[in-house]
């Protein structure tokens, strides 16, 4: 693989934004909550993230009561 595939759209979106706002939570809290940092939490919400730890999700979807799938979506 090319190392400008990594730059490629996945077609996935990341609805952090829509679920924290949904809450009243901020990304400063559920950095704090999950024990992850602001920095990689935005990555992860503005779609750059190209890898993600089951244990990062379980912990996102447990502090906003949430499932995967309603964190993770398909664009089409």
């Amino acid at each position: 693989m090319s190392p400008a595939a990594d730059d490629e759209p996945t077609g996935i979106h990341c609805r952090l934004d829509e679920l924290l706002e949904s809450r009243g939570m901020t990304l400063t809290r559920l950095s704090e909550i999950v024990g992850v940092s602001v920095v990689n939490l935005s990555v992860l919400k503005n779609d750059r993230a190209r890898a993600i730890r089951y244990s990062t999700l379980s912990a996102i979807c447990r502090a906003l009561d949430c499932e995967v799938g309603d964190l993770l979506v398909i664009e089409h």
